[in-house]
């Protein structure tokens, strides 16, 4: 099944510029109460995915260089310890199982590489509990 069905809309999705600042990330991750969030450039492009583990190691700095000098840092100088693969919208639903494992969300791209949203995992996991649902009722 083509992902477009489950496709959280990028107007309907938090997400930050890498050119936002930690202190930025923490006030949306905190407000939101989201443990990552998709990286979007000013072009429009999936840059990455941040995550609370690699603010978390950022600003374990803080420690040597102090805390409001490290909450201005930018989140393009902020290390990604996780690679979050996109995929694109002519994806399908079983492209995206193996990738749901290891990410809470999956960002999208269009044909030209540019952020369109995310599907989240709760909705890959609805996806496969309808099949297995309707393979057992078929079954009986």
């Amino acid at each position: 099944m083509n992902i477009a069905f489950y496709l959280l809309p990028k107007d309907e999705v938090k997400y930050l510029n890498p050119e936002a600042t930690i202190r930025q990330a923490l006030e949306k991750l905190s407000y939101h109460k989201y443990t990552s969030v998709p990286l979007v450039s000013e072009e429009g492009r999936y840059i990455g995915t941040l995550t609370e583990g690699d603010l978390l190691w950022k600003l374990r700095e803080a420690f040597d260089k102090g805390y409001d000098d490290v909450l201005k840092t930018k989140l393009v100088n902020v290390p990604q310890r996780v690679n979050n693969i996109s995929v694109s919208i002519n994806s399908n639903m079983e492209d995206l199982i193996t990738l749901s494992t290891d990410q809470n969300f999956i960002p999208v791209t269009d044909d030209d590489g540019h952020f369109i949203g995310i599907i989240r995992r709760r909705d890959i996991i609805k996806y496969c509990s309808n099949l297995i649902w309707n393979k057992e009722v078929t079954k009986d």
